[in-house]
Formats: structure tokens, sequence, C-alpha cells
């Protein structure tokens, strides 16, 4: 697979042995295989908490400001004095507040969180889901842009093409543009990434909606609940808590998206025509 040449920060080259599963007589074969990387990514609030994130290593300022809006602590990129990449400690996110009493989330989230963490280490798990916001009813699609905007982000996956292993989000108008989008390891990641994107560029997420590479879980319906995304599609299948939690938030949930079919779980008003 070709290696991206603008993204050598998010790829490591290993050496590995190709082994035949099928005929015994063939010898291992020693081939360089593109693997991509996994590192922490320290966002260090000033004075307040420091979180551990694992994550591709990649648009880490993007990471650290939609983190932060996807967890409540911040509402806008107003809510933040200062960000920046510490140059002494590369995987650092140093950041201040403007406010000295932030919204902060849980305390027990000061923890190592993984690319699959999701929800846990949340002690009050029913309360949170429940206070989380309703979407707004602004946006219509016909059915063919679900499988038009699937298909445009096969062609936008460069660590993907150059390695596997990768999730993609992408965030699209009303008119199916492809607005912005972002690869992580870590699905969730991409979507905080994304996020992050957005509030930087001041992009309103409200009457978009976002195209996922991967199931959909709880963690990415609370995420888009909270950006105020009122669709999301995805190419693969959805958990229960995600289904119900669109339901409660009103959000439509489009999933196993392919070329001549989608399913839609929840408010299928949004969606316009036979999917």
């Amino acid at each position: 697979m070709k290696t991206p040449s603008n993204l050598p920060k998010a790829i490591q080259t290993i050496k590995a042995h190709r082994i035949s599963t099928e005929d015994p007589t063939l010898h291992p074969r020693e081939e360089e295989v593109n693997v991509i990387i996994e590192t922490s990514l320290h966002i260090d609030i000033e004075g307040i908490e420091t979180y551990t994130l694992l994550c591709t290593p990649i648009d880490r300022l993007a990471m650290a400001a939609g983190f932060l809006f996807s967890e409540g602590v911040i509402d806008s990129m107003d809510d933040i004095s200062r960000i920046e990449e510490c140059k002494d400690e590369p995987n650092t996110v140093r950041i201040k507040l403007k406010s000295e009493v932030p919204q902060i989330i849980d305390s027990a989230r000061n923890l190592l969180i993984t690319s699959s963490c999701g929800a846990c280490g949340t002690e009050e798990f029913n309360k949170k889901l429940e206070a989380l916001p309703k979407v707004g009813n602004n946006l219509q699609i016909q059915a063919e842009m679900l499988r038009s905007a699937m298909n445009e982000i096969r062609d936008i996956q460069p660590l993907f093409d150059a390695c596997g292993g990768t999730h993609l989000v992408a965030i699209v108008d009303a008119d199916g543009k492809i607005l912005i989008y972002a690869e992580d390891v870590g699905r969730h990641n991409a979507l905080d990434k994304v996020i992050g994107k957005c509030l930087f560029d001041r992009i309103d997420l409200k009457g978009c909606w976002a195209v996922l590479s991967s199931r959909v879980s709880l963690e990415m319906v609370t995420k888009c609940a909270r950006a105020g995304i009122e669709i999301i599609s995805a190419i693969s299948a959805p958990t229960s808590l995600a289904i119900e939690t669109a339901e409660r938030c009103g959000i439509t949930l489009c999933a196993f998206v392919r070329q001549t079919r989608a399913t839609v779980f929840t408010h299928p008003e949004r969606i316009i025509g036979d999917v």
C-alpha cells in the first residue's frame, strides 16, 4: 500500500513475515508493512485537569478541542483563551480556559481512555443520558445522498489506503457536500477531531449530517447530540443503546448504508424518498 507523503507522523513501517495458511510448503516472506500509529495524547487544562487519550498523532489540537466540546467542558472556542501543542512534550496539548470553574467532566475520567473505551468510568450513566440535548429539526435529505456521501468518503481516506486500521468521519451539508473530515484509529476520536475542526473553522454543525465509516456506538450518538447533528449515516451496524439514544435525542440514525439500500432506525421523516 502506498504511504501518503503528507502523513508520515501517522504511519510507521514495520518488518513482518507473510505466511501461507493454505500451503505449508511455502516459506514465510519478509515484507515491510505500513502500520497506523496509536499513541498517547495528554490534554492539560491549566489549573483544572489532565486527560490522557489514545489516538493517531495528527490533528491533535482539533482532537483536544473536539473532546472537550463533546464532553461538555466547553460550548465553543470562545471558552478557550489559549490552546497549543507543547514544544517540550509533543504529545501534550495545553489549554487555558477563560472560566476558572468550568462544568468539568467526571474526575473518574482522568484516567487512560483507550480507543475503544466508550462511556466507561462514568458513575451516573443514566443521568448523563437523560441530560443529553434534543437536536433541532431543520434538515431533510434525499435518500440517494446517503449512498453518494458513502461513496465519496472512500476516496478521502489516505491513512486507510496506506495501512488500514482507521476510521473516518465526514461532515456533510444539506446539499450533500463534504465540508470537513478526519481519520483516526478510534472512531470516536475521528468524530472528536472533525468536531474540533468545525470549532476552529466556526462551522455551525446544525443543519449538517455526519457520515461514519464505522459502526455506531452510544458514544458516537452522544457526541453528535451535543454538536446538534441531526442525521448519522454509517456503513456498519448500530448498537441498541445507540438506537435508543438517537430516538430520545431526535437524531435520524441510518446504518448499513450500501449502494442500493440503507436501514433507518430512528426518525425516518428526515429521509426523503425510498431508501
